[in-house]
């Protein structure tokens, strides 16, 4: 049976490919589970049009992905910590402590995407990556200084 591919599927190809599959794992699967449809012509229209749907929902979330990253850009965090003898801090400031700060700001960043490589255990002035969307990262100066 052959069908279009409405998702990309490891085993089989890429979204929007026309391939041949056994009838049963077309019926019993791929069709069921919205993966695939039938290889016809009205099919593919319809597949056309979910295309460019998905295309212009994506070219939006894009655009707003970079609006945010921008105001995330021009963004400075200060947060103070306490110290002990020659300024060594006590603790660190964390992925989730930037995300509160951030949350403090008006901004909702899951800690996750703040991608820090190690917590911040000096004082200064510190380049912190956000991960915006899939392509898309900001940099967010964060002031660490004594409490």
């Amino acid at each position: 049976m052959k069908i279009i591919l409405r998702e990309d599927v490891e085993s089989l190809g890429l979204a929007g490919e026309t391939v041949n599959v056994k009838d049963g794992f077309a019926r019993n699967y791929l069709i069921p589970q919205k993966l695939a449809y039938p290889a016809t012509r009205s099919f593919s229209r319809v597949f056309e049009e979910e295309k460019k749907l998905k295309d212009n929902r994506d070219a939006r979330a894009t655009a707003q992905a970079a609006q945010l990253a921008a105001k995330l850009g021009n963004l400075s965090l200060e947060t103070s910590v306490k110290v002990g003898e020659e300024d060594k801090v006590f603790g660190a400031v964390t992925a989730a402590d930037i995300a509160e700060l951030l949350a403090g700001k008006g901004y909702e960043i899951d800690k996750r995407d703040i991608l820090l490589e190690e917590p911040l255990k000096a004082l200064g002035i510190y380049n912190v990556p956000i991960k915006v969307a899939t392509d898309i990262k900001a940099e967010v100066k964060v002031w660490v200084i004594k409490e």
